[in-house]
């Protein structure tokens, strides 16, 4: 019986790793050619705002040709320089272009000027061509007039109307362990594929876990999303969410990802992060203290499982040792996850978003509405020509 186990799992570790080997080749292949997009503002009719940020919207839009529903996150490329985010923004489009897993939300258009097409109408007499009768003809072609909108960025995504986990935690208060546990083994999926491309995401939170509708998680918001195959020493991130050695300036790794992770599954199960306070300054002296105090009600395997992912030392973190993501997936917490399940999204969820519609946007909140602000004169040409 043990030798049948130990077979069966040494096989579903020589396939993840082929999996993964397969992942990368099209990664690559994406990363270094990417896809040139022929679609522009006029092929979408914006609908309503879904989200505002530092330097930019998000809006729900529908295809005109296909009446599909997308998020298209609308970027003001001069604000995008004044808060010195452009590395940021080069590297979120990149990267979504070329990832594809059932938990990243997935970028399908993106494009930085608006090319009105016209359609015009040209008259060939083929008379004069053949020397007989008269015939007419008449074909239609397309054509581009120059650009229309040089001030913003623009990248269009796959709408997922369930909203943001932030907005279901809050309501519900805390979710059960079992229900944690379920988003919980889609972002360690997700992080072992990111990981495998040599990818941190480094933004993990709440707000920017989507559910679609039938209760899975969609990944989203690249924004710090970065290619690192050593360390890297940018500071960003969301106070709460930040590793011990992203504070204290050491230089850090993939590591800081599986950090996020053991925050998030205390929030999850808790209703609240494990370090917080008024200001940021006091956050960061609770992280580095190494310190985290549980509610009585989490289980034994979930206070395990939190003490060595919000780990301070690096050497005794999870995901971070010679098992690397392993040790998380064979941790007791997940000892009823089956994996290939919940990537195949076989998995019932525990919950499912109320959604009347592919357009509902009932699972956001309002906001006040904006004309988008064009320019005629090309703004930050040099810095988005890789965009």
């Amino acid at each position: 019986m043990g030798n049948t186990a130990t077979a069966k799992k040494g096989n579903e570790l020589e396939s993840v790793k082929e999996f993964l080997a397969k992942a990368k080749e099209d990664f690559l292949r994406k990363w270094e050619c990417p896809p040139q997009s022929t679609t522009g503002l006029d092929d979408f009719d914006r609908l309503k705002t879904l989200g505002t940020g530092s330097f930019g919207r998000v809006m729900l839009v529908k295809h005109k040709g296909t009446e599909q529903f997308f998020a298209m996150k609308i970027l003001d490329k001069q604000k995008v320089v004044k808060l010195k985010q452009i590395e940021h923004t080069l590297n979120e489009k990149r990267i979504l272009q070329a990832v594809s897993f059932p938990f990243l939300v997935r970028l399908d258009y993106a494009f930085k000027v608006q090319f009105t097409k016209l359609k015009k109408s040209v008259f060939f007499n083929l008379a004069s061509l053949l020397g007989y009768s008269i015939i007419i003809i008449s074909v239609s072609v397309w054509i581009c007039v120059p650009p229309q909108d040089n001030s913003n960025l623009y990248m269009v995504m796959e709408y997922v109307p369930g909203g943001e986990m932030f907005s279901h935690l809050r309501r519900i208060g805390r979710f059960s362990e079992p229900h944690a546990r379920f988003y919980a083994a889609q972002i360690v999926l997700t992080f072992e594929y990111l990981h495998s491309l040599d990818l941190i995401y480094r933004d993990l939170k709440p707000e920017n876990l989507l559910i679609d509708h039938h209760g899975y998680i969609q990944v989203t918001d690249f924004g710090f999303a970065k290619r690192v195959k050593g360390r890297t020493w940018t500071l960003c991130g969301t106070p709460e969410y930040l590793a011990p050695e992203i504070i204290l300036s050491k230089g850090y790794n993939k590591a800081v990802d599986w950090w996020a992770l053991g925050v998030l599954i205390y929030e999850m199960a808790a209703g609240y992060p494990p370090f917080f306070a008024d200001q940021p300054i006091q956050i960061y002296e609770k992280i580095v203290s190494g310190k985290v105090r549980f509610p009585s009600h989490f289980s034994s395997d979930l206070k395990d499982l939190l003490r060595n992912l919000l780990q301070v030392d690096l050497t005794k973190r999870y995901g971070n040792l010679k098992n690397g993501v392993n040790d998380i997936k064979g941790h007791k917490w997940f000892a009823t996850t089956d994996w290939i399940a919940i990537y195949e999204r076989k998995v019932e969820a525990p919950f499912i978003p109320k959604c009347r519609g592919a357009g509902d946007t009932s699972n956001f909140d309002d906001y006040e509405e904006e004309e988008i602000r064009v320019s005629v004169t090309e703004k930050c040409a040099k810095e988005f020509s890789e965009f």
